[in-house]
Formats: C-alpha cells, sequence, structure tokens
C-alpha cells in the first residue's frame, strides 16, 4: 500500500478542508448533473454545442469522482493509506478522464470554428452522427494515453519508501517512489503528456485566431454574439489547460507545489464549468427555468 501526505498535515487545517471540498464535491456533482439533465430534457438545446457540453458536464462529474471523495474522507483519518490495486486505478482513472476533457473541449472550439467561419456547412458537417464520432474518439484517445502512462508506471519496481507528497496518486509522485533509474520513464510520460496538452492547445489556439479573423468585416452585433458563445469555452481552456500544462508538460520537482495547483483541475475547474456555461448562456438559464417550472 502507499500512505498519502495529503494537502496538509495540520489537524486543524485538514478540518476546515473537509468542510470546504465537501461543499466544492457536491456543488461538482449538483451543477454538473444539472446541466446534463437540463441538455437532455430540453428540446431547444439540441445543437452540437449542447450535446458536447452535457457530455463534458458528465467528463468533470467523473473526473472529480476519481480523486476528491478519498481526499475528503482523508482529511478525517489519520492513516491516509490506499493500496497498490486502488493508487493505480487512481491513476488510471485521472489520466482517463482528463484527457477525455481536453479531447472534448478540442472538439467544442472546431464545432465554434463551423458554426461561425462556415455557417453555411455547419449542418453538413456537424451532423448528429458525426459529433458522436467525435465524442467517442474523444474517450478513445483518453483511454490510450491513459494506458500509456498507467502501463509505464506499473512496470516499475516499488521496494522502498511508500509516501506519497500528494492527495492523489500520480505519474511523477509514484516514479519518484520507485527502486530503479526513471529516467527513461519520465522523458516517455512528459513526452506522451506533452504531445497531447499542446497539438489540443495549438489547436484551440489556431481555431480562435482564425475565427476572430473571420470576424473583422463583422458588426458590433455579429461581434457580440460569436464572442458571447467562444466567451465561456476560452475561459474554461484558460482554467483547466494552465494547470495542467503547469504539472505534465515539465519534468516535476517540487511535489507539494504541484498538488496544490493539481486542485484548480480536478476540483475548482469541474467546478466552476456549470456557473461559466450558465451564466453567459441565455438559452441554458432558460432551459432550466423550464425544467424547474416543470
Amino acid at each position: 500500500e502507499f500512505v498519502l501526505l495529503g494537502l496538509s498535515v495540520n489537524q486543524g487545517v485538514q478540518r476546515i478542508c473537509f468542510v470546504i471540498f465537501l461543499f466544492f464535491y457536491m456543488m461538482i456533482v449538483a451543477g454538473n448533473l444539472l446541466i446534463v439533465i437540463t441538455v437532455i430534457s430540453s428540446q431547444r438545446l439540441n445543437s452540437p454545442m449542447y450535446f458536447f457540453l452535457s457530455y463534458l458536464s458528465f467528463v468533470d462529474i467523473c473526473y472529480s469522482s476519481v480523486t476528491a471523495p478519498k481526499m475528503i474522507a482523508d482529511f478525517l483519518v489519520e492513516n491516509k493509506t490506499i493500496s497498490f490495486v486502488g493508487c493505480i486505478a487512481q491513476l488510471f482513472g485521472v489520466h482517463f478522464f482528463g484527457c477525455t476533457e481536453i479531447f472534448i473541449l478540442t472538439v467544442m472550439a472546431y464545432d465554434r470554428y463551423i458554426a461561425i467561419c462556415r455557417p453555411l456547412h455547419y449542418g453538413t458537417l456537424m451532423t448528429r452522427r458525426a459529433c458522436g464520432r467525435m465524442v467517442m474518439g474523444s474517450w478513445l484517445g483518453g483511454f490510450i494515453h491513459s494506458m500509456v502512462q498507467t502501463l509505464l508506471t506499473t512496470q516499475l519496481p516499488f521496494c522502498g519508501p511508500n509516501t506519497i507528497d500528494h492527495y492523489f496518486c500520480d505519474v511523477h509522485p509514484l516514479l519518484q517512489l520507485a527502486c530503479a533509474n526513471t529516467y527513461a520513464v519520465r522523458v516517455a510520460v512528459v513526452a506522451n503528456s506533452g504531445m497531447i496538452t499542446l497539438s489540443c492547445f495549438l489547436f484551440l489556439v489556431v481555431s480562435y485566431v482564425v475565427i476572430l479573423g473571420s470576424l473583422k468585416n463583422q458588426t458590433s452585433e455579429g461581434w457580440h454574439k460569436a464572442l458571447s458563445t467562444c466567451g465561456s469555452h476560452i475561459t474554461v481552456v484558460i482554467l483547466f489547460f494552465g494547470p495542467c500544462t503547469f504539472v505534465y508538460i515539465r519534468p516535476s520537482s517540487d511535489l507539494s507545489e504541484d498538488k496544490r495547483v493539481a486542485v484548480f483541475y480536478t476540483i475548482i475547474t469541474p467546478m466552476l464549468n456549470p456557473l461559466i456555461y450558465t451564466l453567459r448562456n441565455a438559452e441554458v438559464k432558460s432551459a432550466m427555468r423550464r425544467l424547474w417550472s416543470r
């Protein structure tokens, strides 16, 4: 088994964190579940944008559920242990759902590009079947990435210290505990994560540069309409990709710093996503009001 140090060793701080993160997790589940139910039950929210949004919310629930319940429970116990199998399962889940979210965010940027830059072809390019294939591709890409990260880690021998300076099992903390030279594995892990993160981020940047370029001849009303649909997505991308890039695109040297940054993409961003998408979207707010009145 492994021992997780968690976010803090101070008992008083842990009790405060228990209340705060329990509230955060309840907000994540309630907010994202509300979006999923609203999109499924509303006939007006049948465009590809909301189809992808419902899957993003579902992934957010799964993503946070891999780490948050264990972290919250550990705030109340002195020995924060996790079995080897549980640790590897957590590692797999974090990378599976995290990478799937990256691909879905990228697909959502492509959807906005087609809607704004090629509106006449939108109906033929973004069919229900095409959207379904994009989502399936996102799940498959997340699974392949996660399998690579997990297999690289499980091949290493663990025979020494078993204390992980983190609140969940991740690649970099486990590599520091391995009783072997992990240089080649570290390079492979950073290359795998970096290639996916950088390529998706560059695609997102290029998409929005093209979108903004296509709007230069638009009226102020056209600008406002386009930016209102893209603003929420850009905000989520920055909140998610920023911390992920900091942790996974470089060789980790300070795990205590990494675990604080990890709170943003495992807890904070999934909690803010429903607020960002609902507060800036009149259609979603209207659908939620109809659902509530029903």
